[in-house]
């Protein structure tokens, strides 16, 4: 399948974005040593946005399935939170250009809910970056 026929089908359009992202794990891991159970938490960077999801380039890779809360400022100023979905994960090949050391994985993540005025917010957000909100036509 060609790259464009894979943007096609997408159902939200995306913005390119580099801003900061926290992403906390909901459900918690048992650490093989202690046998305790823990949450990871971490700042990652966007790579793109959408109504549906957001591409997050990551320094540790998280099993597609993963639930997550997410956190991260808008580049309007406002806050966004929302729980979310690992649904892909891979490994990123660096850009030629990137001057700075880029993390090493991708992070495919659906939004799976949140909070009505966040969403409201993304949506605005969205929509007054070119109409980025509308379905993909």
């Amino acid at each position: 399948m060609t790259r464009d026929a894979r943007l096609d089908r997408r159902r939200h359009r995306r913005v390119a974005l580099d801003v900061p992202i926290r992403l906390s794990t909901i459900d918690p891991e048992v650490d093989a040593w202690s046998g305790r159970p823990f949450f990871r938490s971490s700042e990652e960077h966007v790579a793109d946005l959408s109504r549906g999801g957001a591409r997050i380039r990551s320094h540790e890779p998280l099993a597609p399935g993963r639930r997550l809360l997410l956190e991260m400022d808008l580049p309007d100023g406002r806050s966004f939170e929302a729980i979310a979905r690992v649904a892909w994960a891979r490994v990123e090949v660096p850009a030629r250009d990137a001057g700075a050391e880029q993390p090493p994985y991708g992070l495919g993540l659906e939004f799976l809910g949140g909070a009505l005025d966040h969403i409201t917010r993304l949506e605005r957000y969205l929509l007054a970056r070119n109409g980025a909100a509308a379905p993909a036509a």
